[in-house]
């Protein structure tokens, strides 16, 4: 699980960086993207508790977030 989570941490820093050169540019895009991420936090948070609250594993939950930060790092390299 070590592992995976540095990959996370590594993942999300790219995203991080994405994100940070989009908003700079600003405009509509900019403020789009902001809340895009905000709803993602939001719903991440929710479904982490809910797996735990099943009595899943924080591994699991870890699984799901690189997922969805891999899907992130994906779609803002496109633009």
């Amino acid at each position: 699980m070590g592992t995976e989570l540095a990959m996370l941490g590594v993942e999300a820093q790219m995203v991080i960086g994405q994100r940070l050169a989009l908003f700079m540019l600003g405009g509509p895009e900019a403020r789009n993207e902001a809340r895009l991420m905000v709803t993602e936090k939001v719903k991440a948070a929710g479904e982490a508790a809910v797996t735990i609250a099943m009595g899943d594993t924080p591994r699991k939950v870890m699984r799901g977030y690189r997922r969805k930060v891999r899907a992130t790092r994906r779609r803002l390299g496109e633009g």
